[in-house]
């Protein structure tokens, strides 16, 4: 029998579980979960196996609280991290999330040194600026979920307006994870057609402030958690690209080196997914206004990183 590639889930919580769950259903990759919480990952994996017979996938998940298990993983899924807490400063989830984003790749890459990176602990753009100090990997292989998540997000909500299939709807959105992210209007379409020819500006507008405020949004309404749905299939969607070398061009938050004037810092741009991780940052004609927005969004970045880099010194 093939041996599968094996992919690894950091955090079991509702992000981390779903996505081991949308791996498994795959059935074409080992997966691990694993977490700190006893039991729970362990939990989890037994729960998805047992789901298998009844779905038809022979997918092998394990489910524990140490690094063994992860060793020869091609990729991991990093959903590690704490919710921020009330009355909790943005400085404290920064350096709490950034320890533990530190801890889990220094144990991923000392295991896995042909390991691919892509991380989902918030906020989203300063971790992948954590797993590139301490992990020494090319940037090709550390990699944002970000923009394939507010993409989507853009893309329904335009559907829904136009009561079109969301599969119709092509959206681009950059930028930081968040406040400044920037979504770009002119290239998004429906069957080709560009969405500002389909609906009124003060439409498209109150869709990208929905757009920006997503995640938000979710978070009101649950009132316990967070998304984690559109997250988990945003993730493997990007596991898949990688796998299957589809060269699909994806918003992800990777480190820049010069593309839309960005020099050394880490913001949400299109990427070809493939084979090798973020393989190619591809350069879209932007306006003098999308470009003072990206620019914007990447001095908030740069901010949160200095921060980071403050807390851990």
């Amino acid at each position: 029998m093939m041996t599968r590639p094996k992919i690894t889930v950091v955090g079991a919580g509702n992000v981390g579980g779903t996505t081991a769950q949308r791996l498994a259903e795959k059935d074409c990759y080992d997966v691990v979960l694993i977490d700190i919480a006893k039991g729970v990952p362990q939990g989890k994996a037994l729960d998805i196996s047992q789901a298998g017979p009844v779905c038809g996938y022979n997918s092998r998940v394990v489910g524990t609280n140490g690094y063994e298990e992860t060793a020869g993983s091609s990729i991991a899924v990093i959903t590690s991290g704490m919710p921020r807490k009330p009355g909790m400063s943005r400085d404290e989830l920064l350096a709490t999330n950034a320890k533990i984003v530190k801890s889990v790749v220094t144990e991923l890459v000392s295991r896995s040194p042909e390991i691919i990176l892509i991380l989902v602990t918030n906020p989203l753009d300063a971790m992948v600026h954590v797993a590139r100090m301490v992990s020494g990997l090319p940037k090709s292989r550390i990699i944002g979920m970000a923009g394939v998540l507010d993409s989507a997000r853009m893309r329904t909500f335009i559907a829904g307006e136009l009561n079109v299939p969301v599969t119709d709807v092509e959206a681009m959105v950059l930028g930081g994870h968040g406040d400044t992210m920037v979504p770009l209007p002119r290239y998004t379409t429906v069957k080709g057609q560009p969405v500002s020819e389909l609906m009124s500006k003060e439409k498209l507008d109150a869709i990208v402030k929905r757009t920006r405020d997503g995640g938000a949004e979710i978070v009101g309404l649950l009132k316990t958690g967070s998304a984690f749905y559109a997250p988990s299939a945003s993730a493997v969607a990007m596991v898949e690209a990688i796998h299957k070398d589809q060269k699909q061009v994806m918003p992800c938050a990777v480190l820049c080196e010069g593309e839309y004037g960005l020099k050394n810092v880490i913001v949400g741009v299109p990427v070809k997914i493939g084979r090798g991780g973020a393989e190619e940052i591809m350069e879209y004609e932007l306006t003098s206004d999308e470009r003072a927005a990206l620019e914007t969004s990447a001095n908030a970045v740069r901010e949160l990183c200095s921060t980071v880099d403050r807390l851990m010194a």
